[in-house]
């Protein structure tokens, strides 16, 4: 795997290490889209993630159904505990590029693993997008959905205020969630 697109780190929470990663489909690298998943899961875990892929790094291969890169990647996200999937607001939805990279995973891709729907977006018009749009694909794939999804405002993605009602409702249930998943 390259390292532009995927950045493996260890992570040494607790005794059972808490196995953590974001899924970034914003198709700019390096964006707010990405920073923002990233906090999140430090503020979940109290580490920085220990896979995180930035889907715009794969380019064509995510078409390609027999890139080995972005199967890899694939198989990394089916075995973490707990994943950050992240998408910034297009169309009132989630991006096609996180959309094709879902479509990789078979059947119950996604189970025992728990799942956080974050996107951001230019106003509260679209608060719902990742409730309605995102969680749902996710449940199709058999992912653990603790909580509600997470929307944050583009402007306030850097504003640890943007995150701290949902992160106040949320820590418990996920860290039940991947505790049960572990067990």
């Amino acid at each position: 795997m390259t390292e532009n697109s995927v950045n493996q780190t260890s992570n040494q929470t607790s005794a059972r290490t808490v196995r953590a990663g974001v899924v970034v489909g914003n198709p700019k690298p390096a964006s707010r889209t990405f920073q923002a998943a990233v906090h999140l899961a430090e503020q979940l875990t109290g580490a920085a993630p220990e896979f995180a892929v930035d889907l715009a790094a794969f380019g064509s291969g995510l078409l390609d159904w027999s890139d080995t890169e972005v199967g890899e990647a694939v198989e990394a996200v089916r075995g973490l505990d707990l994943v950050i999937f992240a998408s910034p607001t297009y169309k009132a939805s989630y991006t096609g590029l996180l959309k094709v990279f879902l479509d990789r995973f078979p059947s119950n891709g996604l189970d025992g693993v728990v799942a956080v729907p974050l996107m951001l977006g230019a106003g509260p018009g679209h608060q719902l997008a990742p409730e309605v749009f995102l969680k749902p694909v996710l449940a199709e794939l058999g992912a653990i959905l603790p909580t509600r999804a997470l929307y944050v405002v583009d402007s306030a993605y850097e504003d640890p205020a943007a995150y701290e009602a949902w992160l106040a409702a949320s820590r418990g249930r996920i860290a039940a969630s991947v505790a049960a998943s572990q067990a």
